[in-house]
């Protein structure tokens, strides 16, 4: 990975120019296809193509991905325990229907092989449409020109649209066009290569592979018109059934031959093309799903999706997948005005990391976000907390349907998560780490099943969204019975301890950061589990006084008596908030500070991440994180931390935090805009800025990083914006960068939408939709927002500002409270090369 600083704009414009609103490549390049997939992929949430060229032939990874569609398969532990995860979920590549094979002459078009006078490809931010248009000089030497177009519809889920035009520019060619519905998943490609990249060496990023066939072949059929392939999971059960739709314009003559068998379906034109005339192919394609339906009943909505679908026209289709966007942008959009030369690529950057949000939430519906979206196999197309702590904000203050439909999500997990708690020896709910189906996936428990703050994540992320909407219905519904139960584990988990003031305590837990697990009193698991704890009790007294009638019913459901709720809140004064007088700072829990410090300054590029060059044993006995772990409770629970805490933290911290997780550097800059490192902020926005498109962790070959992206917008909005929600009020404290003249934001709250523009002398807040009065606070001051009042507050500047990085050199010679002087080091790695690698190593499934 890289570590060193990224600046403004560090891609190569010559190849990527800047252009506000596209992503645009001006050539291909065989050298990185893997991270052009992913880049250029388009999405809904539901379905994502990876940008695998029409042609097909070489790919890091041919991918077409359901949210949600997987196959399930034994973990096998070296040495298993009771209660250990049993069985994996791993994400299924569905049928290909991207493949549009061109040939000229009989010659094939091969992007990076052809002779192309002209190249372009462009992903829209305006509609979420990858668009392709090259000049091909074929070995015979005419002139093709090649345009296509390729959609995931927002408003129609299961829908992808696809266009392909060929135009004879100079000279009469039979032309051939081979469309075609592909099974990639099992065994070969069609050139029979193998349909994904192998790794050298474990990376527990990346999804691992099967062992047998995956997708049994149930249903298949091909006519001159439509193309069908079905399929059941082998051992998850889950069917697919994907059908495509032709509409063929020519002037010329052609036939169409079409044949089916198990893996796949196609029908090829062919035509006798004359010069200046143009063949345009528009293909339709419908994706649906189930846990256990039969194909031939997925088959038949494929049909009614393409039935009512092909009444339109193609331009049709586009042209409401424009106004969806529009809708979005409307509501979500961060303009920036630096007053330099990199505004076009910055704006850029932010807008790409917006529709990396759109395509990973728009249509999710009954799913949740995965971590890489859909536009990739990484971490096997699990779910995280990530969604709750870096994606649902960004819903909840721009797009609170979608906010509503990722709670509603997790609500329909709570009795997996139930089963998964009695498993563990606890009451109420524990929702799994890493899952698709509900059920625990991680086979490595001390980075994975201990991370048990994931209640309180899901937990924060709810209150959020209670706040912003006021949706009272929704928390009777699905809320209250999330809340009660992961306050139940949590009591529970905890216990109590007496030395004078009674405390609770909550041992044998990892928090956010994976280089430091299974540990007492996790400073960040015990905050946010105060947290839950303070909301459940709060929104159980809220719906008793408001809807008395409901409660009632609610809380026979669920048990809940006075009692219960007088120990949550009990539980959440007395909870153990680890403090070193000595230092003043936090430790991230009660022996950490016990450990040797790892020195980042003098730790060497080629060795990270820590993860894939250390063992963990090696990595816990030292002061190291993998990211913002405390610094990341100043963030979420801000309001219960003084800022001389906030900034000792932050100066403690940050010289031992590696970056090794794509989490880290948006909460790094958060922080560290907050308490005026400001320089610091603005290189750590930058890290999270161009985490994907300057490939830095150089895995985004796997997928988008969407929690990443997610981060982005909180950088801008609650770091240089200043934005925070704590007590279920809009409160603004701005930090904008020096040199940044303005940044404009909008937010939703209650309905009504309000545009923020901040400036280095003023805020201004306007509303833009929506009729109810939006209170908020900007620096202790009260004032509304109202569509008949704007707001302009002037500022007197921008908080303490403390130039220069930070650095990597972590602060030593403090003295414990045991006496001893804190001191730091590096372990010297042995290279991997160099060890006898052994069959079935068991590796860490510590994520980056």
């Amino acid at each position: 990975m890289r570590t060193d600083r990224v600046g403004a704009d560090p891609l190569d414009r010559t190849r990527l120019p800047a252009d506000p609103w596209r992503l645009v490549e001006r050539a291909p390049d065989p050298t990185d296809l893997g991270l052009t997939e992913t880049l250029f992929a388009v999405a809904n949430g539901y379905i994502g193509l990876r940008a695998n060229p029409e042609e097909g032939r070489e790919a890091h990874e041919h991918g077409t991905f359901v949210n949600g569609f997987h196959e399930t398969w034994p973990i096998r532990h070296a040495e298993g325990a009771y209660g250990f995860a049993r069985t994996g979920q791993t994400i299924v590549n569905v049928p290909d229907a991207k493949l549009m094979k061109l040939y000229v002459d009989d010659e094939p078009l091969v992007i990076g092989q052809a002779d192309l006078e002209h190249y372009e490809r462009s992903l829209d931010f305006r509609d979420g449409i990858l668009r392709r248009s090259l000049l091909w000089r074929t070995p015979s030497g005419k002139r093709v020109r090649v345009d296509s177009t390729r959609m995931v519809s927002m408003t129609e889920r299961h829908l992808v649209v696809l266009t392909l035009e060929v135009t004879m520019l100079g000279g009469d060619a039979p032309v051939v066009v081979s469309s075609q519905l592909l099974n990639r998943q099992d065994g070969e490609d069609e050139y029979h290569a193998p349909a994904q990249t192998k790794v050298t060496m474990a990376d527990p990023r990346k999804a691992g592979s099967f062992e047998g066939r995956v997708l049994l072949p149930v249903l298949h059929a091909a006519d001159e018109s439509r193309m069908t392939l079905g399929f059941r999971c082998a051992n998850s059960g889950m069917t697919v059934a994907a059908m495509a739709d032709h509409v063929v314009s020519t002037t010329d003559p052609y036939e169409t031959v079409t044949r089916a068998e198990d893996d796949l379906a196609k029908t090829v034109y062919r035509v006798e093309a004359r010069e200046g005339h143009t063949l345009r192919i528009e293909k339709l394609v419908a994706y649906h799903t189930s846990r256990s339906l039969p194909v031939r009943e997925l088959a038949d909505r494929c049909e009614r999706t393409l039935d009512r679908t092909g009444a339109h026209a193609v331009e049709d289709l586009h042209a409401q997948q424009r106004e969806w966007y529009d809708r979005f942008w409307a509501a979500s959009d961060v303009e920036v005005d630096t007053a330099g030369p990199e505004d076009a690529a910055l704006q850029q950057a932010i807008r790409y990391n917006l529709l990396a949000l759109a395509q990973a939430s728009g249509r999710a519906d009954q799913q949740g976000v995965p971590a890489k979206g859909v536009t990739g196999s990484g971490y096997e197309g699990h779910y995280f907390w990530d969604s709750e702590v870096y994606v649902a904000p960004f819903l909840t203050y721009t797009q609170p349907s979608l906010a509503r439909n990722l709670m509603h999500f997790r609500s329909r997990m709570l009795p997996a998560a139930r089963d998964r708690a009695r498993e563990m020896s606890q009451r109420g709910a524990l929702f799994p780490w890493r899952t698709i189906n509900g059920e625990e996936a991680s086979a490595y428990y001390a980075a994975g099943t201990a991370q048990v703050h994931i209640d309180a994540d899901v937990a924060h992320a709810l209150g959020q969204y209670l706040a912003a909407t006021d949706d009272v219905g929704f928390l009777v519904r699905d809320g209250l019975a999330v809340l009660v139960e992961t306050a139940r584990m949590y009591t529970d988990l905890g216990f109590w301890r007496s030395n004078g003031t009674p405390s609770f305590h909550i041992h044998g837990v990892t928090g956010p950061d994976e280089y430091t697990t299974v540990v007492n009193n996790n400073l960040f698991t015990n905050v946010m589990a105060r947290g839950n704890l303070e909301q459940a009790a709060r929104a159980v007294e809220r719906v008793r006084a408001e809807r008395p009638q409901e409660y009632a019913r609610v809380a026979a459901d669920l048990g809940i008596s006075d009692d219960e709720v007088a120990e949550w809140r009990a539980c959440a004064a007395g909870m153990h908030i680890p403090f070193d007088d000595g230092l003043g700072i936090h430790p991230q829990d009660d022996l950490f500070l016990d450990r040797e410090v790892w020195d980042l300054s003098r730790t060497p590029a080629s060795v990270r991440p820590l993860l894939l060059h250390y063992h963990p044993l090696v990595i816990y006995r030292f002061q190291v994180l993998k990211q913002a772990d405390v610094v990341l409770a100043l963030f979420l629970q801000g309001d219960r931390f003084t800022m001389e805490q906030k900034r000792a933290d932050f100066e403690y911290y940050d010289p031992i935090t590696t970056g090794d997780s794509t989490l880290s550097a948006v909460v790094q800059s958060v922080v560290a805009a907050e308490v005026g490192y400001h320089e610091t902020a603005l290189d750590y926005f930058y890290r999270a800025l161009y985490v994907d498109l300057a490939d830095l962790h150089e895995n985004t070959v796997d997928g988008l990083h969407v929690a990443s992206a997610g981060g982005v917008w909180a950088a801008l909005v609650s770091g240089f914006g200043g934005m925070r929600d704590h007590g279920g009020v809009l409160r603004f404290d701005p930090r904008l960068p020096q040199g940044w003249r303005s940044l404009v934001f909008r937010l939703t709250w209650r309905g009504t939408r309000v545009r923020v523009r901040l400036t280095e002398r003023e805020v201004e807040l306007v509303a833009e939709a929506g009729e109810e009065a939006v209170p908020v606070e900007i620096r202790g001051s009260r004032h509304t927002v109202t569509p008949e009042a704007p707001v302009v507050v002037p500022l007197d500047g921008h908080g303490l500002r403390i130039d220069g990085l930070l650095g990597p050199r972590p602060k030593t010679g403090g003295i414990r409270a045991d006496g001893t002087r804190i001191t730091a080091g590096v372990p010297d790695p042995i290279p991997f090369e160099e060890l006898e690698q052994q069959p079935d190593g068991v590796v860490s499934e510590a994520r980056g």
